[in-house]
């Protein structure tokens, strides 16, 4: 009998651990990074991270990331064809380096949905005749009014006394240069609102060519504090954490975050410029589970849905009120005389060449 037993009970944990193995074994939700990006940046791919996890975690769903070694095209389909292999039925890929990818992929895999965020999926033939955009049928394309959130920081930054800002990108891509240009125009109206005089308000402007953070990153936030700037707009994913550290090395120097809340980083977060990545992923993988995804286009989310905006709970200025806040909020999202719509964004531009009655200095 004891033997008997013995026997089952071996079955019943042999069975269990089949179960579970297999269990582990397969992915339901797939996110794919860059090379250079990591899930705990603080800022866009931690906050892909974080939307996946919120639904994962309610739903009894299975989630991994996965992230090539190198940087091209065909790592990166390598990493779907991974995720794939692996059961994923909804792939998240964050950012334009994953336009192409999604463009192949989405045909390829018609049955997988794939979620891309701030970017429209092309066959990146960027000068050439061929190019071609195309959102399948299985794929959702979330685009981020930054402007709107770089604006709100800009214009909020100056309201509350400061006058000498920088303005420090990653690489001069879409998402990073219409937060930027926001910053400046925000920047523009608060001055021009205060009747300060022309020139009373400079930005600094440059980009690092870099996600992540490093030692030249450190340095040249570091040089700008020292000739008088007083905040500085760390718009690149890791690469804010150089600008952090630069900042907290001195006394009364300021740091504004990027996509996500980033004031448990450091005491020198003075506020964040914020997309909702988080909410819109879980909603986007909640409507595959419901059979309602949107897949076919692309979809703008900005401060008149929810979509865009500026951390002002957790705040750190020092006059400019949360009231102060939904005011310009509202101004924006209701369009006050053409305001939203009138935010330059264009690539093709320098951020010298945005009217202006202050000072914008490209380094």
């Amino acid at each position: 009998m004891k033997k008997v037993l013995a026997l089952l009970t071996a079955i019943a944990i042999i069975a269990g651990c089949t179960t579970a193995c297999a269990k582990k074994e397969t992915v339901d939700i797939a996110l794919i990074i860059t090379e250079q990006s990591t899930i705990d940046d603080g800022t866009y791919n931690q906050s892909a991270h974080e939307g996946i996890q919120m639904y994962a975690a309610n739903n009894d769903v299975i989630y991994k990331y996965f992230q090539p070694e190198n940087k091209s095209l065909a790592e990166y389909l390598i990493a779907v064809d991974r995720a794939v292999s692996e059961g994923a039925a909804v792939i998240v890929t964050p950012g334009y380096d994953f336009e192409a990818t999604v463009y192949f992929s989405q045909e390829k895999y018609p049955d997988v949905h794939f979620i891309l965020l701030d970017a429209i999926p092309n066959n990146g033939q960027w000068d050439s005749d061929e190019f071609e955009e195309k959102i399948g049928a299985n794929t959702f394309s979330a685009l981020f009014a930054d402007e709107q959130a770089g604006f709100l920081a800009g214009y909020a930054i100056v309201k509350d006394g400061f006058r000498n800002l920088g303005f420090l990108g990653g690489r001069a891509v879409g998402a990073v240069v219409a937060y930027g240009y926001g910053y400046i125009q925000g920047a523009e109206l608060a001055a021009k609102e205060l009747g300060l005089a022309p020139g009373e308000v400079t930005i600094r402007y440059d980009y690092t060519g870099e996600f992540i953070p490093t030692p030249e990153a450190q340095a040249k936030a570091s040089s700008w504090y020292n000739e008088g700037i007083e905040v500085i707009f760390a718009c690149g994913g890791g690469m804010g954490h150089s600008v952090i550290q630069a900042a907290q090395s001195m006394d009364d120097k300021w740091v504004i975050g990027v996509d996500a809340d980033q004031s448990g980083d450091s005491p020198v977060i003075i506020t964040s410029a914020l997309k909702m990545i988080p909410p819109v992923i879980n909603l986007a993988i909640e409507s595959y589970y419901r059979g309602t995804f949107r897949g076919g286009q692309s979809f703008y989310h900005g401060t008149e849905n929810g979509g865009s905006g500026l951390e002002i709970s957790n705040a750190r200025f020092r006059s400019f009120s949360p009231a102060d806040y939904e005011v310009i909020l509202n101004r924006l999202a209701t369009n006050e005389n053409g305001m939203a719509t009138s935010i330059i964004k264009d690539m093709d531009m320098k951020p010298t060449d945005i009217p202006t009655e202050f000072v914008v200095v490209e380094n």
